[in-house]
């Protein structure tokens, strides 16, 4: 028999392919059921990507004290508003002073000896003008000098250092405007200073509640939906019935592994204009990938909807007369040509012979279809394109026609909500009544 040339059509092509499969499946007819029915409406869709994450401020700082000492005095507590400068805490100096009169009177010692080599080496110099001594006793007498002068630097630099521990480092500040996340000390506690390995930080401060960040984790099969500038939704479950917007910020491609899950770090900007949103607070999130509004819609179990009261073959056949209306004539033609080729085939002979129903459809090799290449949205004698038009999904709808008797028509799907998804038709079918499932 002489092979047909198909129209190249994707949506053609599923269409025979999906009624002939069904109908190489037997059945038995059983009674008469009845139904529970649903009507199209229009809507709003989106199809999203869910996730958890942690709310936390865009930007934290930690301060470390900056010399060891005793708690004496603390000025806030959490939650308290600070500005760049404002005392945070305040150490002990007493054991300072003592070290600073200590200090001081090195630095009186060390200037009396300099001032007293001073004038021995102005005596040895207006001697060796006279050539009343020698040169090495007048170079003896400047190195002495020089080193009262370097003891005396030493002293002074000594003393500023005590200085400016107890009239800075004692006081502990805050290096930003912000505020008091976490206050880690009490009075009388004591705290090593920062270049000490045992240290560690007394306060957290947010430089802004205002911007607030989520870090999310998004699993491997999703994060190729998120990009930057993405909207998102999210809700809390201390704050329920309330839903808040973010947009993506950032996504880490650096991939972060548990229980051999792997995951990605999202990051999400959000205002926190009222304040309500708390640093640690877990949200659920909605990545919005598509959204279709004003669209006709269906509940996915009519879609997935199949009689019981016919058999298989009857059920094909219905089908494949459905998938006629989406055609043009020659569509059409080939369909039907098409039709008659495989119900002519045994399909264990085929099998046997390796020549079977995949054969017969795509042709003498992969991705032909009677012979011609195909080329899914495309058209005929045309080359193919790297990027590839959107598969078309055709999917069934049930329903009772006018004549009171079982029916079903084709319509192609869109996005899916995961309850609902979007149905494209040639005629508006709002208000249409289409079969949901059976009744038991």
């Amino acid at each position: 028999m002489k092979k047909q040339v198909f129209a190249d059509n994707s949506v053609l092509v599923c269409l025979i392919l999906t009624a002939i499969a069904t109908a190489a499946c037997s059945g038995k007819k059983s009674q008469t059921a009845s139904y529970e029915f649903t009507n199209v409406r229009r809507g709003t869709l989106e199809r999203t990507i869910s996730a958890s994450g942690t709310i936390n401020p865009v930007s934290t700082v930690k301060v470390l004290p900056q010399m060891s000492g005793k708690v004496e005095k603390i000025y806030v507590d959490y939650n308290d508003s600070v500005r760049k400068g404002d005392i945070l805490a305040e150490l002990n100096t007493d054991m300072l002073k003592l070290k600073r009169e200590q200090q001081y009177a090195a630095v009186v010692k060390a200037r009396a000896n300099y001032e007293l080599q001073l004038l021995n080496y102005q005596s040895q110099e207006a001697l060796a003008k006279k050539n009343l001594i020698s040169e090495y006793e007048l170079k003896t007498s400047k190195t002495a000098l020089d080193n009262q002068a370097a003891d005396l630097t030493v002293a002074q630099a000594n003393l500023r250092s005590i200085d400016t521990e107890i009239n800075q480092f004692a006081y502990i500040k805050s290096p930003i405007n912000g505020i008091v996340l976490d206050r880690r000390i009490n009075i009388g506690d004591t705290v090593v200073d920062s270049s000490s390995n045992n240290s560690s930080h007394i306060f957290t401060l947010a430089e802004n509640l205002r911007e607030m960040q989520i870090e999310a984790m998004v699993g491997e099969l999703d994060i190729t939906a998120v990009q930057k500038g993405q909207t998102v939704r999210f809700t809390l479950e201390s704050l329920p019935g309330r839903i808040f917007n973010g947009v993506v910020e950032t996504i880490r491609m650096v991939p972060v592994v548990s229980n051999n899950v792997v995951s990605y770090t999202v990051i999400v900007k959000v205002e926190n204009v009222r304040g309500s949103l708390l640093a640690g607070m877990t949200c659920a999130i909605d990545f919005i990938v598509e959204n279709s509004e004003d669209v006709l819609m269906v509940p996915n179990a009519a879609l997935r909807y199949q009689p019981s009261s016919l058999n298989a073959e009857v059920i094909a056949d219905m089908v494949f007369n459905a998938s006629l209306e989406n055609m043009n004539d020659e569509q059409r033609q080939a369909a039907l040509t098409a039709r008659e080729q495989i119900r002519a085939q045994n399909v264990s002979q085929t099998t046997n012979t390796g020549t079977g129903l995949t054969d017969l459809m795509m042709g003498s090799g992969p991705g032909m279809i009677g012979g011609r290449q195909f080329n899914p949205g495309g058209r005929q004698g045309q080359g193919q394109s790297r990027s590839a038009a959107p598969a078309v999904v055709m999917r069934n709808l049930w329903y009772i026609n006018d004549e009171g008797k079982l029916d079903v028509m084709q319509v192609r799907i869109g996005i899916s909500s995961g309850s609902f998804t979007e149905i494209r038709a040639a005629d508006n079918f709002e208000g249409k009544q289409v079969i949901l499932r059976e009744k038991v």
